[in-house]
């Protein structure tokens, strides 16, 4: 029979408990609630989030992780981070990618910075959401998770993520319903990719705030040239410097066929127009870039200066409404230059420890 004050003191043990849950839940609760200040670009329009892929930071982290593990890759050899590396501005220092089992890509890795802002991927626009785009990468040629010719599927990935403690636990946490699944995987790394916005207090951001000091001497002519004399603006608009729109420059032209190797943004809409038109490339980190152009055909940021400065490669379908050939002093040309430079990001994000 227990004593009244054994009773007594169980009881009060009972209520400090109760107290301390009740603090813990509503502290759990308050830091839940909290709003979170994700990357934004000042000035800029508020990027655009999906509504059935909400930003939270348990997401965020969870896409981190797998944006960095080369285990989603069909052969175990590369991550979406070996496409975006950051010594090369967001991109992977080859002419042309490569992706799982050694498959030559056709095109080149574009740049990630900013890529939340947009609202169609790849060099062509084929993809209307980063979470459709990522999804075709890793079931792709970039990461082999295709499920045919003996290579694992999505279903194969997840099931071998699920066997993994930490991303087990992760996955039933932000997706309780489902856990891990293709749909899943891909909304949590565009989650995280929404997040690769260039910091506040870059270079770009802060000139564009009006500090001008943020650039040098020699940078704030280039810029003079960039937005005047060049015309590079008529593409390279906005703090974005893109208008996320489709140009010819001639990319990809053979002479000897007469026709363009690659068909660019035709293959998307079939208009004539977008015969060898390819998205506008955001010059952010550019001066870090090893080869330039959706084909890579370009080895050096002076080279695609001056093909852009002689107004392209000619051909019938040259957007000669927004570029034609400029001729710059060399005092003025080393001044643009100045500037592309100038436009370097400082990439902050640290690799995350994985499961």
């Amino acid at each position: 029979m227990i004593s009244n004050r054994t009773a007594s003191m169980f009881l009060s043990l009972l209520l400090v408990w109760l107290v301390f849950s009740a603090a813990c839940k509503r502290e759990s609760t308050r830091e839940s609630e909290e709003p979170v200040q994700w990357p934004e670009v000042p000035g800029y329009a508020a990027m655009p989030i999906p509504a059935d892929n909400p930003m939270t930071r348990a997401k965020v982290e969870l896409g981190r992780q797998l944006y960095y593990d080369v285990r989603l890759s069909g052969d175990g050899s590369r991550s979406c981070y070996s496409c975006h590396l950051q010594e090369y501005g967001l991109t992977d220092g080859l002419p042309k990618a490569v992706g799982a089992y050694q498959v030559a890509l056709p095109r080149r890795s574009p740049t990630l910075w900013n890529i939340g802002y947009h609202t169609e991927f790849y060099w062509d626009g084929r993809s209307g959401s980063l979470e459709a785009q990522a999804k075709a990468a890793w079931t792709g040629g970039n990461m082999g998770v295709s499920g045919r010719d003996g290579r694992p599927s999505t279903e194969d990935i997840c099931r071998n993520l699920m066997a993994i403690p930490g991303y087990a636990r992760q996955f039933r946490e932000v997706f309780p319903e489902v856990g891990c699944t293709a749909d899943t995987v891909v909304q949590a790394i565009a989650a995280f990719e929404r997040t690769l916005v260039i910091p506040a207090d870059s270079p770009w951001i802060r000139f564009r705030q009006g500090d001008s000091a943020a650039l040098s001497e020699d940078a704030r002519r280039g810029w003079e040239i960039f937005s005047g004399k060049a015309r590079c603006t008529n593409c390279h608009d906005g703090v974005l410097l893109t208008d996320l729109q489709y140009h010819n420059v001639g990319i990809g032209w053979d002479p000897r066929k007469k026709e363009m190797t690659d068909k660019g943004r035709f293959a998307v809409t079939g208009q004539e127009r977008d015969l060898g038109a390819f998205k506008t490339p955001t010059l952010l980190d550019v001066s870090r870039r090893t080869h330039f152009f959706h084909d890579g055909s370009v080895d050096s940021l002076e080279k695609a200066v001056d093909l852009m400065l002689a107004g392209g490669i000619p051909n019938p379908q040259l957007d000669t409404a927004n570029l034609q050939p400029v001729k710059l002093t060399p005092q003025e040309r080393s001044d643009l230059l100045a500037f592309l430079r100038a436009l370097n990001v400082e990439y902050r994000i640290q690799p995350p420890a994985l499961p």
